[in-house]
């Protein structure tokens, strides 16, 4: 991550910029979990038994994507539509942070609340409202979805379609 201050800030909480660039790298993966696997989606139950070193690892990773999360008024996400959805490396940091009792609960509600969120969705396509292939576009519908569900609900989706007709 990269923290900057921006020199005309509106409020102190708005006194720095953090930046995450996933492209740089997926999260570690970790082989005591699984061949080339990443760290799973940390759940509830026989997995989590104290003491297991891939678990601590695991967790102290999710914890700390989480409190960048908890940390931010305005979560702002650029990435690209890859077959119609989001890429891997983007998929991987989301299961960090959807968990249970941390971020959501056991009836389903989400426990992050009143931040704001703004999604560029670059597509080579045009998937807009009213295009013949608008139904094809369903990284928008998962992203609303996951973060609705952890209780982000304030999302803005910017498309930005046709970038495969620029040279």
């Amino acid at each position: 991550m990269n923290r900057r201050p921006i020199a005309n800030h509106l409020s102190a909480r708005a006194s720095y910029l953090d930046t995450r660039k996933l492209c740089q790298a997926f999260l570690p993966s970790n082989p005591a979990l699984g061949a080339n696997t990443q760290f799973p989606v940390i759940l509830p139950g026989s997995l989590l038994r104290p003491g297991k070193p891939e678990i601590k690892e695991a967790l102290t990773v999710s914890n700390g994507l989480i409190a960048e999360l908890m940390a931010t008024d305005h979560i702002v996400i650029g990435t690209s539509m890859y077959n119609f959805s989001i890429p891997a490396i983007l998929k991987a940091d989301i299961d960090q942070i959807v968990r249970i009792n941390v971020t959501f609960t056991p009836q389903y509600e989400g426990l992050i609340k009143g931040k704001k969120m703004t999604v560029i969705l670059a597509s080579g396509g045009i998937y807009t409202s009213g295009s013949p292939t608008e139904v094809y576009n369903t990284a928008s519908a998962y992203l609303r979805q996951i973060f609705g569900f952890i209780g982000i609900t304030d999302v803005t989706i910017i498309l930005a379609g046709g970038t495969s007709a620029i040279d």
